[in-house]
């Protein structure tokens, strides 16, 4: 009986170091775990396997452990862009979609998001992409399945906009059948069918354009497109699934709606104000402003009547959004980083950070934006946002302190993402 139970735990034992996980230190020079402002030298991080296992000094370092040196960087959690679009590319991204199937548009896309992975982004939610079906829901699934490696995905399948909004083909002969990039709907009936098919579909927030865009032709951004009776249908059928909406809001009008009627999110915001800064507060909704990507054609020939429009408005509107944005921020809205990212390269997306900089925020802050509170945003902050114990090692570092200088957020050397080094500072 007892050679049993010593044959039984030998095997136990010998089972138990056969699958037991190998241990790596992350020697951090500055540490920034985004969960407060405290910054801590000379820090060190333990992973195991995908997680983070312990956080403290250099007494946790052990013989056997495999360390990561970043003594001479500033580490902090992976960075989450809470409004993109990697389908997106070129100056004719209204018709581009179809000039590829919906796996053509995959391969372009997967393609990208590396791109923006190896930039420190280690998730991303998508406000909605540019295809006929859910190209970029194949790029997550592969992700997740193991396939290729990338950031983690969130987000809608379509931007879901009136007939004539933002998300509709508005300069083609209307002889033509073509298919938008939005998901076209008009009236509640077709909203309600609209909100149910994305999420058969794999979507796990829903984005609506609630007024006309920028970057899109034929229609007017200070207008709201969609009725009360299509805004309240969206939410509770989202609801119902538990499913969040993001709201594309560039009218005051369209914000007040938004918010009044349920988005977790306003996208952009354009014309905010004293008025809907109160709003954002007592319903505790967020704003992802999207400086960056007007940044990025105000630098850039736009190339086409759309482009062109966003162009004019960074500068007619540029100072006062920034102004209000601050006041905003002094109130204690809930701000997130998203660089609206359509096509330009995840180091420019970093911008963000910079942006937010210039309207007000500290480094320190800017950095909780683009990590804890887009985190929160998603309602996974349990698993990202921040470097704890328990939480997935999504980590980045930049050789000089981003605290001193935001753009280091441009030049990330080093990038973990669920404990796989992706781009090594080597």
């Amino acid at each position: 009986m007892n050679s049993i139970r010593l044959s039984f735990v030998f095997i136990f034992s010998c089972f138990s170091i056969a699958f037991a996980q190998e241990t790596t230190a992350l020697i951090c020079g500055n540490l920034i775990t985004a969960k407060d402002t405290h910054v801590q030298a000379d820090a060190v991080i333990l992973v195991e396997g995908d997680r983070i296992v312990e956080v403290g000094t250099m007494d946790l370092l052990k013989p056997g452990y495999t360390v990561i040196d970043l003594s001479e960087y500033t580490v902090l959690p992976g960075m989450i862009d809470a409004h993109t679009h990697p389908l997106i590319y070129g100056s004719e991204y209204q018709t581009n979609h179809l000039k590829g199937s919906s796996a053509f548009n995959a391969l372009r896309g997967l393609k990208t998001v590396q791109e923006w992975l190896e930039a420190g982004w280690t998730t991303i939610r998508i406000a909605g992409d540019a295809d006929t079906k859910y190209a970029h829901f194949e790029i997550r699934n592969a992700i997740n399945a193991g396939l290729f490696k990338g950031p983690r995905i969130f987000g809608a399948g379509h931007y879901i906009s009136v007939t004539g909004g933002g998300g509709d083909i508005n300069y083609i002969s209307n002889e033509q059948s073509v298919i938008p990039d939005g998901l076209i709907v008009d009236g509640k009936d077709e909203m309600r069918k609209a909100i149910r098919q994305e999420i058969k579909n794999g979507s796990d927030w829903i984005k609506l354009l609630v007024t006309g865009a920028f970057m899109s032709t034929g229609d007017n951004p200070r207008n709201v497109h969609f009725s009360d009776e299509e805004l309240k249908t969206a939410v509770e059928e989202a609801n119902q699934r538990d499913i969040p909406v993001m709201m594309h809001a560039h009218a005051k009008e369209g914000i007040v709606k938004a918010i009044k009627f349920g988005a977790r999110s306003i996208e952009h915001g354009t014309f905010l104000d004293a008025e809907t800064i109160d709003l954002l507060l007592e319903y505790d909704t967020y704003l992802v402003p999207t400086l960056t990507v007007g940044t990025y054609f105000r630098l850039k020939d736009p190339g086409n009547v759309a482009l062109t429009k966003t162009q004019r408005s960074q500068k007619e509107f540029r100072e006062a959004r920034m102004k209000v944005l601050g006041e905003a921020h002094k109130r204690g809205v809930k701000l997130g980083i998203g660089s609206d990212n359509v096509g330009f390269p995840g180091s420019f997306a970093a911008n963000e950070f910079h942006e937010f900089v210039k309207f007000g925020m500290t480094p320190m802050e800017a950095i909780i934006a683009g990590t804890k509170v887009n985190a929160e945003l998603l309602k996974m902050d349990d698993s990202i946002g921040t470097i704890e114990v328990g939480k997935y090692a999504d980590i980045i570092a930049a050789k000089k302190n981003p605290l001193e200088d935001i753009t280091e957020l441009q030049r990330v050397k080093f990038v973990m993402k669920g404990g796989e080094i992706i781009k090594s500072t080597e």
